[in-house]
């Protein structure tokens, strides 16, 4: 695996990049053709993905440097935002996302619930993309395995600096299969969950439940006190919180009806 898609002189595509616009690309395809099913006008979306994805941007850094270099906040701040050094983290892309998402449905009078069913098949489809480019770029890689699926990534990658040579987890496919799989269900479910809201907390369960498995074998994981896994901490509360919320909406929509 080699981060460096292809080099033309002095300009340099990598795969990582390259993966994060296909899943903006194809996520915005996506979101569009589930906006006009639910009614919720294009331009909308549009611009929400505009703030959407700074916000995710930042908000993946921001998590990302808490958990491995907080020194950074009060020692180099401005680095905080040094993103090309790399350092993102997908928990923190969603969660920049969904504050974005609460600010922008309340201005523009919308169902924050009914907004984000619309967006969930675009996310977790944006996130499997994105995962390719995390493949190739050598990063969110595994521990090493004897398993004949086992991959020996570039030297000069994150993976290849960790574990020269050795085949490794490539959890980031392992991910990516989950996602997909998830996609599939979120699609095939959109029509019949009548409550606004199930769709993008069937999202949440379904994807914490994921990430949880993959976690066990990740080698780069972001961890607090001590050992403690920080993505199968926000996995359980998410699971924990959208179960209360199915709940609760299904009750708001029953006294509604």
């Amino acid at each position: 695996m080699h981060p460096i898609l292809f080099e033309i002189g002095p300009f340099t595509v990598r795969w990582y990049g390259a993966m994060i616009a296909t899943a903006c690309l194809v996520g915005y395809w996506v979101a569009k053709g589930e906006a006009q099913r639910n009614s919720i006008a294009i331009e909308k979306i549009e611009e929400f993905l505009l703030y959407a994805i700074t916000a995710a941007v930042l908000g993946a850094r921001l998590y990302y440097v808490t958990f491995t270099e907080p020194e950074i906040f009060w020692n180099d701040p401005l680095s905080v935002l040094a993103i090309w050094r790399g350092g993102l983290a997908i928990h923190g892309a969603i969660l920049g996302g969904l504050l974005v998402s609460i600010i922008f449905t309340r201005i523009h009078n919308l169902s924050f619930w009914k907004f984000a069913d619309t967006l969930a098949p675009a996310l977790i489809l944006g996130q499997a993309i994105g995962r390719v480019g995390c493949l190739f770029n050598g990063d969110a890689h595994g521990y090493p395995t004897d398993m004949p699926w086992g991959m020996i990534y570039a030297t000069d990658s994150p993976a290849g600096q960790m574990f020269p040579d050795q085949p490794l987890h490539p959890t980031q496919l392992y991910e990516m299969v989950f996602n997909l799989i998830i996609f599939g269900i979120l699609w095939k479910t959109r029509t019949k969950l009548k409550t606004n809201g199930h769709l993008f907390l069937l999202y949440v369960i379904l994807y914490s439940v994921g990430r949880i498995i993959v976690e066990n074998f990740r080698a780069d994981r972001l961890t607090y006190l001590g050992n403690i896994s920080a993505a199968q901490s926000i996995g359980v509360a998410g699971i924990f919180l959208a179960l209360i919320f199915i709940v609760v909406l299904k009750r708001k929509s029953a006294v509604v009806a």
